[in-house]
Formats: structure tokens, C-alpha cells, sequence
């Protein structure tokens, strides 16, 4: 009897380039839309996002100001690493400003290549 030799198994593999990205708004963890600020506050604003998309998010993936006030934060900031189909808590350290008024900021991440994609993320508050 001669023995036989399994073949290997294949996985199908990702190409980088063949990914898609995605992000989708699940849900405000903090700072509820509207909420009334004193002035000069650090808000610590997080929310719930899904990787709806196919690539998996590293290092070269930002979160970027996309209108409104920017609130004392910087234009972009490094988006949280998340492998395809999790979720991740993003981040972002608010400052209200001096002066009363509503005010909105309006984020959007972006790939390595800086195309925008997936649900934009915001902070609306009132500060007085």
C-alpha cells in the first residue's frame, strides 16, 4: 500500500490593496449631543465605532477634522488600530472655548493614502 501525502491547505489571504474601508457610528460613549459646557472645559469626548469595512486599521490611519470648531484639538490625530468586523472607542481631548455660542467639530477617518471613508463622528455642545 503506498501512503499518501495531504495537500496543504490554502487560506485565502488579503491583499492590502484589495481591502475596503469602513467605519460605522454605533454610539456616543460621552459628552451627549447639545450638552451645556462651561467655558475653558476639557471634554473627553469617545465614541463607539465598528471596522465595517475589510482592512484591518494600523498605524497609517488617522481621524481627521473634517468643519466646524476645531476646540483646542489638532487637525488629525492617529486613528485607533482595529481589525476588520470590531469595534473601537476613538478618542478625542475637546477644549471649550471662551466665548458663549453652539459649537460643532466634524471628524472623518482616512487611509493611508488620505482618501476619507465611513461614518463622520461629531461633538455639538453649548457652552455659556
Amino acid at each position: 500500500m503506498v501512503a499518501s501525502t495531504p495537500l496543504p491547505t490554502i487560506f485565502p489571504t488579503i491583499n492590502p490593496e484589495d481591502c475596503s474601508n469602513n467605519l460605522t457610528f454605533l454610539e456616543d460613549l460621552t459628552i451627549p449631543d447639545n450638552m451645556f459646557s462651561t467655558f475653558g472645559l476639557v471634554l473627553d469626548k469617545q465614541w463607539l465605532v465598528q471596522n465595517s469595512g475589510t482592512c484591518h486599521w494600523g498605524s497609517a490611519y488617522r481621524l481627521r477634522n473634517i468643519g466646524g470648531a476645531a476646540l483646542g484639538a489638532p487637525a488629525e490625530i492617529a486613528l485607533y488600530p482595529a481589525r476588520a468586523g470590531t469595534q473601537a472607542t476613538l478618542r478625542i481631548l475637546f477644549t471649550t472655548p471662551f466665548t458663549e455660542g453652539v459649537y460643532e467639530s466634524a471628524w472623518q477617518a482616512i487611509d493611508p493614502s488620505g482618501a476619507a471613508f465611513g461614518d463622520p463622528v461629531y461633538i455639538r455642545v453649548a457652552v455659556q
